[in-house]
């Protein structure tokens, strides 16, 4: 089995770029800014990077359930999602969103667990060669 490390963390908030603002002064965090998607996303050295994001549907077009403040969104290293969902499925997990490309930045799904936490998945985009 291969191994699952928590690649991406998106830390939901009402002023994203306040936030981003706060965690690069408070801790040092880098910060680079995604002007297609208005999107901040930090660099923490030594852990996984992430991003911050408004409260609102995971799939960005205003239907089901999606990011709210105080709930943070851990992203999971994934080789291929659609097997992934398949065994949270099977576990007793609950899909929230499947498979979505994110540009030309990869994919990503979002599941619930049983005890209704919520977990994404993502998978990279696959080098040019």
């Amino acid at each position: 089995m291969s191994s699952y490390p928590i690649v991406h963390v998106e830390l939901p908030s009402s002023d994203p770029e306040a936030a981003a603002k706060f965690y690069e002064e408070a801790f040092g965090w880098k910060l680079t800014h995604d002007q297609n998607f208005n999107y901040w996303m930090f660099d923490a050295e030594g852990g996984p990077g992430g991003g911050f994001t408004s409260p609102g549907p995971y799939d960005g077009h205003g239907s089901g359930e999606g990011y709210q403040i105080g709930k943070p969104l851990v992203y999971i290293r994934s080789e291929d999602i659609d097997a992934d969902l398949a065994r949270v499925e099977a576990s007793g997990g609950r899909i929230i969103m499947p498979s979505m490309a994110i540009g030309e930045m990869g994919w990503m799904a979002v599941f619930a667990d049983p005890g209704g936490n919520h977990l994404g998945f993502y998978k990279y985009p696959i080098p040019a060669a």
